[in-house]
């Protein structure tokens, strides 16, 4: 009966990604534009399979506005493919579930729908005690330690936490030279730079 089960869900999983491959959905247009680049093509093409799936899977709603996905391919089509990813992977790290506290805390807006308002330009004009440099420095001696300092340490855990995994990842595929071994180091690679960049806007912008 399990075994169905699971054969049934796989059947309709499969149909779903195939079947909504001709529906429009946000990060379709962006991935469209003939102005991106081949390295932004790259990062956005995983991001319009996802939302494929996302968008018509209740579960998988987003608790920020616009979505992390959204978020992602907004940043990489306006940034650039290098400092998007890393905006992107701040995002993913952000969207942990302490993140209504924290969004609350430093006084954040919400979207009319309820959900955390978090656009890729939102800047708070908040007075800030805490140096960037400095919380950028730590976290790039220990991932997640520059947020800790800058007053979200949930968030730093959860950075520490995905770094150290896709580190740790990265490393041992390449002991075996695993032939995804590059996939693996651009995922360590993504998640140490995103957890800088977000040591330092957290310091700057994301203050009580």
């Amino acid at each position: 009966m399990l075994f169905s089960k699971q054969i049934i869900h796989n059947i309709f999983i499969l149909i779903l990604l195939t079947g909504c491959s001709f529906a429009q959905y946000p990060a379709d247009s962006l991935y469209a534009d003939p102005n991106n680049s081949v390295l932004q093509k790259i990062f956005l093409y995983p991001i319009v399979k996802w939302q494929r799936l996302s968008y018509n899977e209740t579960n998988l709603n987003c608790q920020f506005a616009p979505s992390c996905s959204n978020y992602g391919a907004q940043t990489i089509h306006t940034h650039g493919g290098i400092k998007g990813i890393f905006m992107a992977s701040d995002r993913i790290i952000r969207c942990n579930p302490n993140a209504f506290q924290s969004h609350q805390k430093m006084g954040g807006q919400f979207h009319k729908d309820g959900r955390l308002f978090d656009p890729i330009q939102y800047s708070p004009t908040i007075h800030s005690t805490k140096s960037p440099i400095v919380a950028a420095g730590l976290s790039l001696i220990i991932p997640g330690l520059g947020r800790a300092y800058a007053g979200r340490p949930i968030d730093g855990f959860y950075g520490f936490l995905l770094s150290a995994m896709a580190i740790r990842a990265g490393a041992i595929s390449v002991k075996n030279k695993n032939v995804f071994a590059p996939l693996y180091v651009g995922m360590a690679i993504t998640f140490y730079g995103g957890e800088m960049y977000g040591a330092y806007r957290t310091a700057k912008y994301y203050q009580k």
